[in-house]
């Protein structure tokens, strides 16, 4: 992913499950490395519960996002917030109602 290295203060990354877990790995890496030291990532994505409720977002559960594998791709980050959730998404006929969610919000190190 060619976002530059140690670019931004804050990276901003709002389902993106369209990717497959090789492919996946590689953009995560992309974006740690886009977040300068003292910057901030914050993530919002699907579970793979998604997939049962049928509300939006790729039919495939392995795209989805879990809390082990976002704190194994940023664990070198300081996270601040990681909570899967349910909640109600009304976003047009594609991705409406009750949704498996996990938001994450998290901080390089200022010292690398």
């Amino acid at each position: 992913m060619g976002l530059g290295r140690h670019q931004f203060d804050l990276v901003v990354v709002i389902f993106i499950q369209f990717l497959a877990p090789a492919e996946r790995a590689k953009v995560f890496e992309g974006i740690a490395r886009a977040v300068a030291p003292g910057g901030y990532l914050v993530m919002q994505g699907y579970r793979p519960l998604q997939v049962k409720y049928g509300t939006g977002g790729p039919p495939i559960p392995e795209n989805m996002y879990t809390e082990p594998l976002l704190r194994e791709a940023f664990g070198h980050f300081e996270i601040l917030h990681l909570v899967e959730h349910d909640d109600e998404l009304n976003e047009g006929p594609r991705h409406s109602g009750l949704s498996a969610l996990i938001d994450l919000i998290a901080r390089k190190p200022a010292k690398l």
